[in-house]
């Protein structure tokens, strides 16, 4: 497919980097398999505690491999040695990170954390589904919504 200016954008026109940010290993499956099963073959990264994730940004940095920097990072709030509230207040704090789109997907919808994910600079939020059929659809609407809707900063 090639590119010409004035045409939309190529979704393939790069691979896209998908960090998940989730200690549950059943669902971070769910989001390996509703990937698959829409299609798509973003290169998928996991992290499963707050520390964790932050090791692998500063690993992975804007002066870094850039095929590892990530496009967006879905992050579970309840995670083991730091939560996803203070891993999120971090990252936007962090000059390098702050345009790095964060969706929080989480079994807490209560409405403290909504309110506090969005005033510390979530994208969106979003209540984890619970059923297979439901991975699916919020992972294809997920990904379809910032891989071939949205335009991202290149690396």
């Amino acid at each position: 497919m090639s590119h010409h200016p004035g045409t939309d954008c190529p979704a393939d026109s790069r691979r896209f980097v998908l960090l998940v940010a989730d200690d549950d290993p059943d669902d971070c499956l769910l989001i390996q398999e509703a990937l698959r099963e829409n299609g798509f073959s973003y290169q998928l990264q996991f992290v499963h505690d707050g520390e964790e994730l932050l090791e692998y940004l500063s690993r992975h940095g804007p002066d870094s491999q850039p095929i590892l920097r990530p496009d967006l990072l879905l992050l579970d709030l309840n995670m083991p040695k730091l939560d996803g509230r203070e891993a999120l207040r971090r990252i936007k704090s962090d000059v390098r990170w702050r345009s790095l789109p964060v969706v929080v997907l989480t079994t807490s919808c209560e409405e403290k954390d909504v309110q506090t994910c969005y005033q510390l600079g979530a994208a969106s939020f979003i209540c984890k589904p619970v059923s297979y059929r439901g991975w699916l659809e919020i992972i294809g609407d997920l990904c379809r919504y910032w891989f071939e809707r949205v335009r991202l900063q290149s690396q």
